[in-house]
């Protein structure tokens, strides 16, 4: 009887023995083998917070900032984003210089076609057609009489671009500022100086 009970118990520490073999096989090959495709393997990382999955999923870009190299022509942007430590520098001048020389291109162009207009000297039998035309030739004279002044306070600024003044009021001797420069290139004065003659010429006269 004893015999048969230590044989039942000697089979079964063998049987456990081989369970335990064949269990820790098993786990090493469920650890050696690559996940299946369209299988997530789980993480042990916590879980990201709703703001950390907003910032994951959407990264701040930094601004470009655009470097102007030597040579490069600005932008009216370029000007506006400009320090103020670059104000009429030489990049800047040269800025203001080319839209100033095509401004000028521009006004003489136009004084060009209304020479060529009134040389053309149409004629007319019509009265009321003679009257029209005459209106048309009053009308685009006057308008060439105030490019002709501008014509000059353009050929002014050139000179001021030349000699180092351009874009600093002739009478406080501050900056008048790229933003009023670029609204009106052949400006010489402050937009403070400029009201403050307004004011006086409205008071007294020219």
């Amino acid at each position: 009887m004893a015999s048969v009970v230590k044989k039942r118990v000697v089979n079964k520490v063998a049987t456990k023995k081989a369970a335990t073999k064949v269990t820790t096989k098993l786990a090493t090959k469920v650890a050696t083998k690559p996940a299946a495709k369209g299988v997530v393997a789980k993480s042990s990382a916590k879980p990201m917070s709703a703001p950390q999955k907003a910032a994951a999923a959407n990264p701040v870009r930094k601004p470009a900032v655009r470097k102007i190299k030597d040579g490069q022509e600005m932008t009216d942007e370029d000007i506006l984003r400009a320090p103020e430590k670059d104000y009429m520098n030489d990049a800047q001048r040269a800025f203001f210089r080319q839209k100033l020389l095509e401004l000028r291109a521009q006004l003489l162009n136009n004084a060009d076609d209304t020479g060529q207009h009134l040389r053309e000297n149409e004629v007319t039998t019509d009265p009321s057609d003679r009257a029209t035309l005459e209106e048309e030739y009053t009308l685009e004279l006057r308008t060439r009489d105030r490019e002709r002044k501008l014509l000059k306070k353009v050929e002014k600024s050139i000179k001021q671009i030349d000699d180092g003044t351009y874009g600093f009021c002739e009478e406080t001797g501050e900056p008048i500022g790229v933003a009023r420069l670029l609204a009106r290139p052949t400006a010489t004065l402050s937009l403070e100086a400029q009201e403050r003659r307004e004011r006086v010429q409205k008071l007294y006269g020219d």
